[in-house]
């Protein structure tokens, strides 16, 4: 695997590429990611783009089920050969199940299991005492490709901001936003009107 392709590109403006500024704090378990705001013009229309399936994006619904993590690292790694973007596939695979198991653990958690559910079916949402809406709204990948640029996005119905544990080089898992932050460009995370997307950015050589 390559590490973070440590490039800019005055087309998206990106700014800075480290992720998201977090205090490191040793006495906290893990830290709140903060959203992502004030992001340059072009990557804010992307991110936008992204979540509104507009122009060339593609998208993979992921099941609540744990194969759904391969589908998708499969379904990503699909799209970068049509693509002929054969470079980016080890970063592009790492993240893409990165932030799908994590969408599953966080957010699938009230549709797991439940006989019958192959999906995660439409929820009510707004309902004080069900603020998952029963059964979260489905997962979904996203992805485009712009030249030379590949923009990834997670969407899920939990509004709750992905948390940065403290790394534990022992432990199996925990290490997760970690990776996304460490393969990809530039990373971050949007409230939606029914949950959040969680994107990485990724550049061709």
């Amino acid at each position: 695997m390559t590490s973070r392709q440590a490039h800019d590109d005055t087309r998206w403006e990106l700014g800075p590429l480290a992720g998201p500024a977090v205090p490191r704090d040793h006495a906290v378990h893990s830290t709140p990611i903060p959203e992502s705001c004030d992001l340059p013009p072009r990557l804010d229309a992307a991110v936008t783009a992204l979540t509104e399936l507009a122009g060339a994006t593609v998208s993979f619904t992921v099941r609540p089920d744990p194969e759904s993590v391969t589908e998708a690292r499969h379904f990503a790694l699909s799209r970068l050969s049509d693509w002929e973007l054969p470079e980016l596939a080890d970063d592009v695979g790492l993240v893409v199940s990165e932030l799908v198991t994590n969408a599953l653990r966080h957010s699938g958690r009230a549709a797991c299991g439940r006989p019958g559910d192959d999906v995660h079916r439409e929820g009510v949402y707004d309902d004080p005492a069900d603020p998952l809406g029963s059964a979260p709204s489905a997962i979904r990948l996203r992805l485009v490709h712009q030249k030379p640029w590949l923009l990834c996005g997670i969407m899920d119905a939990s509004p709750t901001a992905p948390r940065r544990k403290e790394p534990d080089y022992i432990a199996e898992t925990g290490r997760g936003l970690h990776l996304v932050e460490s393969f990809s460009v530039r990373w971050g995370w949007r409230t939606l009107s029914h949950g959040k997307v969680v994107w990485a950015l990724f550049r061709s050589p």
